[in-house]
C-alpha cells in the first residue's frame, strides 16, 4: 500500500486518547512510507493525523472542497492540497488516489464517508481494504449493530468481513496489507441468507 485515506472527526472529542491515536496513526503511516490522504483540514483529529505524518517527514495529500477552504480550515503545511467542488467529489478523489481507507473516531461525516466507501466495495466498485481503528472502544456499538444487520438478513456474513477492525495500529495495517476482497455479491435472497 502506497497511500491510505483516513476519515476522522474535525473535532478532538472528549477524551485526549483520540488525538493521541490520530497522531500516532499519522506517525505510523509515515514511518512505513505510506502517504496519508485525508480531508485537508487543520482542525480536530484531521489536523492531528496530518501533523503526525508530517512530523516524521511523511507525504500528506489533502482533498478539500472549495467551500471549506473559505472557512480558513485548510492545512497550510501539506505536501499537496487538491481542491474539489463538492463533498461527493472529495470522496471520489480520495478513493481514486488511495489503496485503502481507515476510519478514526468522528461524527456523521466520518460515518458517511466510511459507509460510502464500504458500500462501493460491497458493490464491487473497488477491492481495497476498509478499516476502523477502534480507539478505546469507540466503534464497539457500531460493530454490534453490524452483527444485527447480519442476524436480521440485511447483510451477508462475508460482506461483514470486508470491514477490518482493530484497536492496534500495527495489527490494522497488517490486516490491510493482507486483505483479499471476498468474492460475493451484495444481494441477499431467501436462499442466500
Amino acid at each position: 500500500m502506497k497511500r491510505i485515506t483516513v476519515f476522522c472527526g474535525s473535532s478532538f472529542g472528549t477524551d485526549p486518547v483520540y488525538q493521541t491515536k490520530a497522531t500516532e496513526l499519522g506517525v505510523a503511516l509515515a514511518k512505513r512510507d505510506i502517504q496519508l490522504v485525508y480531508g485537508g483540514a487543520n482542525v480536530g483529529l484531521m489536523g492531528a493525523v496530518a501533523d503526525g505524518a508530517l512530523s516524521e517527514g511523511g507525504k500528506v495529500i489533502g482533498v478539500l472542497p472549495h467551500f471549506l477552504q473559505t472557512k480558513e480550515i485548510a492545512h497550510e503545511g501539506l505536501t499537496e492540497l487538491i481542491l474539489v467542488q463538492s463533498m461527493h467529489e472529495r470522496k471520489t478523489k480520495m478513493n481514486e488516489i488511495s489503496d485503502g481507507a481507515i476510519a478514526l473516531p468522528g461524527g456523521f461525516g466520518t460515518l458517511e464517508e466510511l459507509f460510502e466507501i464500504l458500500t462501493w466495495a460491497q458493490l464491487g466498485l473497488h477491492k481495497k481494504p476498509v478499516a476502523i481503528l477502534n480507539v478505546d472502544g469507540f466503534y464497539d456499538s457500531l460493530n454490534s449493530f453490524i452483527d444485527v444487520m447480519v442476524e436480521k438478513g440485511f447483510l451477508k456474513s462475508a460482506n461483514k468481513t470486508m470491514l477490518l477492525v482493530s484497536d492496534s495500529i500495527d495489527d490494522l495495517l497488517t490486516q490491510m496489507s493482507e486483505y483479499k476482497a471476498p468474492e460475493v455479491g451484495k444481494w441477499i435472497s431467501n436462499k442466500t441468507v
